[in-house]
């Protein structure tokens, strides 16, 4: 049996994006996300691709906020599961940086996601609450939420690991 195959309109997006910054090393993680929130610090890239920005940070904690669309679909017709895993790991990964001295920065080690239902491009924006449970000095780890901000229902939730070094001079 041969699939019909549909006519499809296509769409575009369109976005645009400052030079990656890294933190510099007389910079507190806080400070850093500060700066990034009031715009002294362009965004990282990744976050106008797909459409999130950090919200509120504060030491230990920081959210996310996301707006879904048909951009961020699997073939399934529902959000990604990446798009979870994105906005989950950029929370942990700040609410543990939030937490770190000046001249200190993490990477993901390890990252748990538990996805607990779909989203799709009506469901609008999804926020995502994350809070550091331990930083060490080698090792951090949070847990975070994804809910939606209209409906408050629990979409996924996640853990991290996170190694933490020095930044280079």
């Amino acid at each position: 049996m041969t699939p019909t195959v549909k006519t499809t309109t296509l769409n575009s997006r369109t976005h645009t994006w400052a030079t990656p910054t890294t933190p510099p090393a007389d910079l507190s993680g806080l400070e850093f996300l500060q700066a990034l929130m009031d715009g002294t610090i362009p965004p990282p890239p990744i976050a106008g691709t797909l459409g999130f920005t950090l919200v509120h940070v504060e030491p230990g904690v920081a959210i996310f906020e996301g707006e879904t669309g048909e951009h961020q679909y699997n073939p399934l017709g529902s959000i990604h599961g990446g798009y979870y895993a994105t906005l989950l790991d950029s929370a942990l990964g700040c609410a543990v940086m939030s937490r770190l001295p000046a001249g200190r920065a993490y990477t993901t080690t390890q990252l748990g996601v538990h996805m607990v239902r779909p989203a799709f491009a009506h469901t609008g924006v999804l926020r995502c609450e994350a809070k550091a449970v331990h930083v060490g000095r080698t090792v951090a780890t949070a847990e975070a939420r994804l809910v939606g901000a209209n409906d408050g229902k629990l979409y996924a939730h996640g853990t991290t690991t996170c190694a933490i070094f020095s930044i280079a001079p």
